[in-house]
């Protein structure tokens, strides 16, 4: 079989899967974009006020060692799928990497929600820099961890019904291997946020520094 129909075939096997996962962020995407309209007062005054230290902060380019923000951006991210690896090794896992992920789609609605709301087009335009581009990556990336997971978890339940204990290890090599190719790319993003990201934010964050004050 070649790549070609090994593809096509694991997509009709996996798209009901996928197509649910993708629903399962969106949901949270919009759930966090309405959770903004919850926060009082003074919740979105303390956080205008931080996000105004924030871009007073790259505005003069102190954000600090590049080496310890890329350890930092890399485990925020990689720890993610490390989660859904382990969660996807059970059966009981299942529910909790649909959690995980209606999480991420909230964490990325209340950031853009908060942003659009509060800082109009000027907090727009941030997100467009500062958020959305890694994102474009990343969702995929939680999205494809995720069905994967979900799909050897489902296959340890048939091959314990069907008693095949020896075809196990083989199909923990291939999902353990697509972990780790996720997380190659995770290092990329990892460095696109560290030596990229601070520079496209350097542009909008001469219009959002009065925040600081």
């Amino acid at each position: 079989m070649n790549k070609n129909a090994k593809l096509a075939l694991y997509m009709k096997e996996h798209v009901s899967l996928y197509i649910f996962v993708a629903v399962i962020l969106v949901t949270g995407v919009i759930f966090g974009a309405v959770m903004v309209n919850a926060l009082t007062l003074e919740q979105k005054q303390e956080l205008t006020r931080y996000l105004g230290n924030f871009f007073l902060t790259v505005d003069q380019n102190a954000l600090g060692d590049a080496q310890a923000s890329l350890q930092q951006s890399f485990a925020m991210h990689i720890k993610w799928v490390l989660i859904i690896w382990i969660l996807g090794l059970s059966v009981i896992g299942l529910p909790l990497i649909l959690i995980l992920d209606f999480l991420k789609g909230v964490l990325v609605g209340f950031t853009v929600g908060y942003l659009a709301q509060q800082l109009s087009w000027k907090g727009m335009m941030f997100a467009l820099v500062a958020v959305v581009p890694q994102n474009i990556v990343v969702i995929p990336v939680i999205v494809i961890s995720s069905v994967t997971a979900m799909a050897f978890s489902i296959y340890l339940v048939k091959n314990r019904f069907m008693q095949r204990k020896g075809a196990i290890s083989g199909q923990l090599v291939r999902y353990t291997a697509t972990v780790l190719s996720l997380g190659a790319v995770l290092f990329g993003i990892s460095l696109f946020e560290t030596y990229v990201s601070p520079v496209m934010m350097k542009w909008v964050t001469p219009a959002l520094v009065s925040l600081a004050s």
